[in-house]
């Protein structure tokens, strides 16, 4: 797809998005006194779904209205970023890394690692099939949702086995479109996360998984990333909002039978699937966030911003960006400001 293309299907999907944001404001009851704080959110199990649930933020900032919206993957969260309707995002480590470099070079920060995928991302082919290894979906039709960290988990899982996407056929397809072609037979495996993936792995074998795709060299995380405008205009928020996302992830790694009922109440499941869906990620601790390896502090970037270029360079080299900005790009896209205090506060 040439650039002029992208730029032209980027278009529709802001005019699709601006009649979509026209007809769903916020929920009911919100005071229109106050300003609202819009948050994307996706329903993969994490600590984001125990703070919405809990509605913690709500309690930290009583002067502001907080409007959730779901969204099925990072592409769909980068184009609303484009179209200037989101303060806060929950979004893979890949749509972030496309969406920091051309042609979209969205001015958002990456202020929160909400995890690090381990199982709770994979490759799955239906037993049907009778295909055991990833070198055997050549020719194969897959299903993934185009530029989510799936799809660069898809791309890595494909080059490691020594195949090209020429080889096999990449369809572009949400989790539950995906899962709906799985079951009609119309596709032979599905790179995708929970909690749809555990619904695939009931008649399917998995391939490989993000954590083994993470300990080969290719990482990806769910990250939480902050307009740039807006945080320059509400650090105070930011603050807030990361001290409830570092009380979630505490709760996660401390009191996993409270977070599973949060996370369950979010995503339709019991309170035993939500809690075997957690056990399938990596969670960071405060401490770990601000280390030199994730997040850093301020004012000294992490290597999280190394982790964002070297997705981006592979997206380059598979031809889904133009070019990978330089590491001073990424570097500036981590938001550090008032780290590790406003996590010790927390």
């Amino acid at each position: 797809m040439t650039i002029r293309t992208r730029l032209t299907a980027l278009l529709v999907g802001l005019l699709a998005l601006t009649v979509l944001t026209g007809c769903a404001v916020g929920p009911a009851g919100q005071d229109s006194g106050k300003p609202t704080i819009r948050i994307a959110y996706q329903s993969f199990p994490s600590g984001d779904l125990v703070a919405k649930h809990n509605r913690w933020l709500e309690e930290a900032l009583p002067d502001w209205n907080v409007q959730w919206t779901k969204f099925d993957s990072g592409a769909d969260i980068n184009t609303a970023f484009v179209a200037g309707e989101l303060d806060f995002g929950a979004i893979g480590s890949s749509p972030v890394a496309r969406g920091l470099s051309a042609p979209l070079n969205i001015p958002y920060q990456v202020a929160f690692v909400l995890d690090v995928a381990g199982d709770n991302e994979a490759l799955v082919a239906r037993n049907a099939t009778g295909i055991t290894d990833v070198a055997g979906l050549r020719g194969k039709r897959i299903a993934t949702a185009f530029a989510s960290t799936s799809h660069y988990s898809l791309l890595a899982a494909l080059e490691r086995a020594g195949l090209q996407p020429a080889d096999v056929q990449l369809i572009d397809l949400q989790p539950q479109a995906a899962l709906a072609a799985w079951e009609r037979g119309d596709v032979d495996a599905v790179y995708t996360w929970l909690p749809t993936l555990d619904q695939l792995r009931k008649t399917g074998k998995t391939l490989v998984t993000s954590r083994e795709l993470a300990t080969a060299g290719k990482p990806t995380l769910d990250l939480g990333v902050v307009s740039t405008p807006f945080a320059e205009q509400h650090p105070e928020v930011v603050d807030a909002w990361r001290k409830v996302e570092a009380r979630a992830l505490e709760t996660v790694r401390t009191d996993p039978q409270a977070a599973a009922q949060a996370v369950a109440a979010e995503i339709g499941a019991t309170p035993e699937e939500a809690a075997a869906q957690l056990k399938q990620g990596v969670f960071l601790s405060p401490q770990q966030l601000t280390s030199a390896e994730w997040l850093g502090t301020d004012g000294t970037p992490g290597n999280l911003a190394q982790n964002l270029q070297s997705a981006a360079q592979f997206l380059a080299g598979q031809k889904q960006i133009p070019a990978a900005p330089d590491l001073a790009t990424f570097q500036r896209a981590i938001y550090t400001k008032g780290l590790p205090d406003v996590l010790a506060a927390g």
